[in-house]
């Protein structure tokens, strides 16, 4: 069975949150942990790299808290997923052929790259101003900005 990680999966809440809110709309990573059913140590490692990948932007001090660093719709779901698994690769002898002997001749390894393609350019396309859309209302909590 192909999963993501846990931490994928928090990554897409959080940004699913922020999503929802106002435009520049500053959130604690408390609020994000406790509405989106997250453990707080787990919050903040995340933010930390969707941060590093330009997902997201903190601020400091009275008024900080964290934000999109750019609007949903140009957020996509492959950003988070690679943001936290990497590259996507639904076999190693796609993103690394010499990692088996046999990809050259391989007839399967077509198949992982072309579903391996297909996901990509799928999850490319699921923008996250959609699926806040999707989800109807709001959260509710506190919105700093």
């Amino acid at each position: 069975m192909f999963n993501i990680s846990r931490h994928t999966d928090y990554a897409a809440r959080i940004v699913l949150h922020l999503a929802g809110l106002d435009l520049n709309s500053r959130v604690t990573a408390k609020e994000v942990a406790q509405r989106r059913l997250i453990p707080p140590a787990f919050v903040r490692r995340i933010v930390s790299r969707l941060s590093a990948a330009g997902i997201l932007k903190t601020v400091r001090g009275t008024g900080g808290g964290i934000a999109l660093a750019r609007p949903a719709a140009e957020i996509s779901l492959r950003e988070v997923v690679e943001a936290l698994e990497g590259p996507l690769s639904l076999n190693c002898c796609v993103g690394e052929p010499d990692s088996c002997p046999l990809s050259e001749t391989c007839p399967v390894r077509g198949s992982w790259e072309g579903a391996t393609r297909h996901l990509s350019t799928y999850l490319g396309e699921v923008r996250f101003s959609a699926l806040a859309a999707a989800g109807g209302k709001k959260p509710a909590g506190k919105r700093k900005g």
